[in-house]
């Protein structure tokens, strides 16, 4: 697994992020080809660079409700662009980027802990999480992409 192949869609200055959303809202960004990320906001989207990596954390299912997930549910490639406002609804226009996600499986966080540099005292391992979107190491998103069984196969 490569996650720095030097291709046209990586450079040697390939980022890895960690954007956190329910999972109904990530699977929606999955099938429809975005990333978005602290409700809609430009800024976060705008750090972000054709060629870079996400993975998704969602707390749970839903965005104040549902079950617990407590789990990675997607990984992708950031797309060439550049933001752009998108109308869900009227009045609630949030700024996307286009995601080329990858095949996974949900991948639990209890079990990663102890693995990710990220996370410096495992009794508050949620803290990174409250930010919405946060930059990691290429090695923690190494952890997470074999964690979620990311084939072999594609390079990430």
């Amino acid at each position: 697994m490569s996650l720095t192949q030097h291709t046209p869609e990586t450079s040697a200055t390939t980022r890895f992020w960690i954007g956190v959303a329910s999972r109904d809202h990530v699977k929606l960004g999955e099938s429809g080809g975005f990333c978005q990320l602290c409700h809609g906001k430009i800024a976060p989207l705008k750090r972000m660079r054709a060629g870079d990596w996400i993975t998704y954390y969602s707390p749970r299912t839903g965005m104040k409700e549902g079950e617990p997930v407590q789990a990675f549910t997607a990984i992708g490639q950031i797309r060439e662009g550049e933001p752009y406002a998108f109308e869900m609804a009227p009045g609630l226009i949030p700024h996307r980027r286009d995601v080329d996600f990858r095949p996974c499986e949900d991948a639990p966080i209890r079990p990663l802990l102890q693995k990710l540099s990220f996370i410096h005292d495992e009794t508050r391992w949620a803290s990174p999480f409250r930010f919405g979107m946060f930059e990691i190491p290429e090695s923690d998103f190494r952890v997470i992409a074999q964690a979620m069984r990311v084939p072999m196969g594609i390079s990430i």
